[in-house]
């Protein structure tokens, strides 16, 4: 069994030596300040991953690691809590050391902001799918502007009456960052807008846009005048008893000539239930003729019911 073992560790590092690799505090540490100063001078939604690599390697020159390795190291020591929170707010300040000269550079050029609010949208979002420490990247937020401008362009055009009934949303991280990442784009849809209807279409479509991207279930359009026109609760429940009562019916005529099958015996002792009519007494049929006879006249009085209050 040891040399067995061993030659598969043997194997397991000659094959894949990184996932082997034990990480030092040190490690943990420079890669905790690349991961830092990536985010740190992240300026457009896209993935980070790629400098904090660059970062890494010049840290850790020696360590052969991917970026996928590397994003699920820093995501390890994330979760399992290996630094306190003091020592990774110094590790943050050491990966970061120029955070207040770039806001006193953002303080002095407040036009370039203006000029880029797709960018400002990007930097807003927070973490992003299941805990991941991923952002949207541009394309995602391109694909979340066209699904915008298509649900704009759908209401727009739509009756009040004919509007979805849009469905609760459930709070999560990612719901949340794909309501913050629309609301910049509104800016452009609700300057052009001249009056309050038309206001109230974008903001509807944007609602819209929201549940589509979430993956949210929508009803189909002209659900309310179908609402409108379906058949009143009190009618269909009154059908229903007609219907039932039409296939007892059926059962009872199909028992009465001599149809014995358990469904058919089944549905036969549950019209005669409560009562202490037994199927083997010797004036069964006179009792399902009866019995008969009386949904026939239940089924005759509930058509008139109907016809009443249609009439009326």
């Amino acid at each position: 069994m040891s040399a067995g073992s061993s030659r598969t560790r043997q194997a397991a590092s000659a094959a894949g030596g990184v996932r082997r690799m034990r990480w030092t505090r040190d490690m943990n540490a420079n890669a905790l300040r690349a991961y830092y100063r990536a985010k740190g001078e992240e300026t457009k939604g896209i993935a980070y991953r790629a400098r904090m690599h660059c970062f890494f390697a010049e840290l850790e020159p020696s360590i052969p690691v991917t970026e996928q390795n590397l994003a699920d190291r820093v995501r390890y020591i994330m979760r399992s809590k290996i630094f306190d929170d003091a020592e990774l707010e110094r590790l943050r300040r050491e990966a970061i050391p120029s955070s207040n000269e770039l806001a006193t550079a953002g303080d002095a050029a407040p036009q370039a902001t203006d000029q880029l609010p797709r960018v400002e949208a990007a930097m807003d979002l927070p973490v992003v799918v299941d805990s991941d420490d991923d952002e949207m990247v541009s394309h995602e937020l391109e694909q979340m502007r066209s699904i915008l401008e298509e649900a704009i362009l759908e209401t727009r055009t739509m009756p009040l009456e004919n509007r979805p009934r849009l469905p609760r949303i459930p709070l999560s991280k990612r719901n949340r960052a794909v309501v913050r990442a629309l609301n910049p784009m509104l800016v452009t849809y609700l300057e052009a807008s001249r009056d309050l209807c038309e206001t109230d279409s974008v903001l509807f479509g944007a609602a819209v846009a929201a549940c589509r991207i979430i993956g949210a279930k929508l009803p189909m359009a002209g659900r309310a005048t179908k609402q409108s026109s379906a058949i009143p609760a009190w009618r269909k429940r009154i059908e229903d008893r007609i219907a039932k009562a039409r296939a007892l019916i059926g059962r009872l005529i199909s028992f009465r000539s001599g149809n014995n099958r358990p469904r058919v015996v089944r549905s036969v002792r549950m019209a005669f239930a409560g009562t202490k009519i037994s199927l083997s007494q010797p004036d069964i049929t006179q009792k399902l003729t009866e019995r008969i006879d009386d949904l026939k006249q239940k089924i005759a009085a509930w058509g008139k019911r109907i016809r009443r209050f249609t009439e009326n």
